[in-house]
């Protein structure tokens, strides 16, 4: 059972079209649904990438 929760329930939508961005700029091949197949190494090369470019877009924001 996930115990993930979005705060913003209405963003769930965004958050997977960002998601799918990321993995297609890694080079990972995501499904709809359930990706359990990943591997660890993948996986967070998509999280890596969602943190880097969230970075990116609030120091461009600050500046």
């Amino acid at each position: 059972m996930s115990t993930n929760k979005n705060l913003v329930p209405e963003a769930k939508e965004a958050l997977e079209k960002f998601k799918m961005e990321a993995a297609n700029e890694v080079g990972v091949t995501l499904k709809q649904g359930y990706n359990g197949d990943l591997t660890s190494k993948q996986a967070g090369s998509i999280g890596g990438q969602m943190v880097k470019k969230m970075v990116e877009k609030y120091e461009n924001e600050i500046k």
